[in-house]
């Protein structure tokens, strides 16, 4: 019998406790699509820099975004669709870990850094540049979810 495949992670709606609402962005929708279109804003980056505990440095190196590109942003105001699409998708991760460890940030924050053997032995830090290796984090957060055994 085949494994189910969880990684359609839809985040809650928003609320005051997410994520996607503490940053600034809407969940879902065709709101979320025109932000990604007309792309993030940099202050978005820094909300998100401030709760993912990580530093503009580290995030950027986890988005692929040259740190140069993110000081550009700075100035410009505004990341490019590519790099907008690039955080939200590192956003719908975060919120699914925080959501895996209901609620507890600094909880998701460690699980986050430390390294685990159902993503050999990498830490789904570590796995956010391609999108191959980002569903394979929301995928072990979805096995989690559900008790599967990673």
């Amino acid at each position: 019998m085949t494994s189910p495949v969880f990684k359609t992670y839809e985040p809650p709606q928003t609320s005051e406790k997410t994520v996607w609402y503490q940053i600034g962005l809407p969940s879902r929708g065709q709101a979320l699509y025109q932000i990604v279109q007309e792309g993030v804003p940099y202050t978005t980056y820094t909300k998100l820099v401030e709760l993912s505990g990580a530093d503009v440095k580290k995030l950027s190196e986890m988005l692929a975004i040259p740190l140069t590109t993110v000081n550009r942003r700075a100035k410009s105001g505004r990341f490019s669709t590519h790099e907008s699409d690039r955080i939200v998708q590192f956003v719908e991760v975060y919120e699914a870990a925080v959501r895996l460890f209901e609620g507890d940030r600094e909880a998701a924050r460690q699980w986050m850094k430390s390294p685990i053997k159902g993503l050999g032995g990498k830490a789904p830090m570590e796995m956010l540049s391609t999108g191959v290796e980002l569903d394979a984090v929301i995928d072990m957060i979805g096995r989690l979810e559900h008790g599967i055994v990673a």
